[in-house]
């Protein structure tokens, strides 16, 4: 009873629902926005109305468009992003582990030396020196995720790599890819997921930061470019137009990433022994 409750606790479900809503969003974008996000729609800073909803920026392209259509760009550059940093963690932490002696070894040195680096600052050098496309930030992104959970997943694989099963495996002549692909990584599925809504939630900061700094693809619509574009006019706080310029973009940011969090923190009590045993 206990699992199943934290299977589906209040926080897991909100978690799913903002995820869920948002992936939808990403999907059906063209099909909700009521503009082009790139053609002029209206007067320059036109508050909300039936014909905008949100209003039009300084050139008058309609901002609920450019927020719809932005869920795309953002999650399409989050999501690969914390995918591709998942499986070079696997690869990187699992792997390191299965082998063990001076293989293992030097394969965690270079993970702490990723480690070391400084985190935010690397990202924005990266960013600027790589151009900005979407492209470019998923490997940036996925640069700055994967030696995290390549820790984690390695202090995870290094009891299970003296189970049973697995010297079985290995003593009847298994490769470390069968291994690590039928044994391992489904063992280690529940810290896999967790690792990948959690960085999920961090990849979607990242890249909404990266756009808002200006090291984004200067024609894709994203929330940081929104922001970034906002914060450029002069007039912004003069009247209430940062209400419908700047907060839709933020809160769109600050409810993705509460998404992935509720949904890594809703997944806690069911994937982590030491909650099931304080219970």
């Amino acid at each position: 009873m206990t699992s199943r409750r934290g299977a589906w606790s209040p926080l897991l479900v909100a978690g799913l629902v903002i995820v869920a809503t948002l992936a939808v969003v990403a999907l059906l974008g063209p099909l909700i926005a009521p503009y082009d996000p790139h053609a002029l729609s209206g007067d320059a800073v036109e508050p909300p109305s039936r014909d905008h909803l949100l209003g039009t920026n300084d050139i008058g392209q309609d901002i609920f468009s450019e927020v719809v259509i932005g869920t795309r760009s953002s999650l399409g550059v989050a999501l690969p992003a914390a995918a591709l940093a998942l499986i070079i963690g696997v690869m990187v932490g699992v792997g390191g582990a299965l082998r063990g002696g001076r293989t293992g070894a030097v394969t965690m040195r270079v993970v702490d030396g990723f480690l070391a680096l400084p985190g935010f600052p690397l990202v924005i050098l990266l960013a600027a020196l790589t151009g900005g496309s979407p492209l470019a930030l998923i490997l940036v992104i996925t640069m700055a995720g994967w030696p995290q959970l390549a820790r984690v997943l390695h202090s995870q694989t290094l009891p299970l790599r003296d189970r049973g099963f697995v010297r079985a495996a290995r003593g009847f002549g298994a490769p470390p890819r069968y291994v690590i692909l039928r044994h391992l990584v489904p063992a280690l599925g529940p810290t896999a997921a967790a690792g990948f809504v959690q960085w999920a939630a961090t990849a979607v900061v990242l890249e909404s930061g990266l756009t808002f700094l200006g090291l984004g693809d200067p024609t894709a619509v994203s929330w940081g470019a929104i922001l970034n574009r906002a914060l450029e006019y002069q007039g912004l706080y003069y009247g209430s137009l940062w209400v419908w310029w700047v907060l839709p973009a933020g809160f769109a940011i600050t409810l993705a990433a509460l998404g992935f969090t509720f949904v890594g923190v809703g997944l806690e009590p069911t994937f982590n022994p030491k909650w099931r045993r304080a219970l």
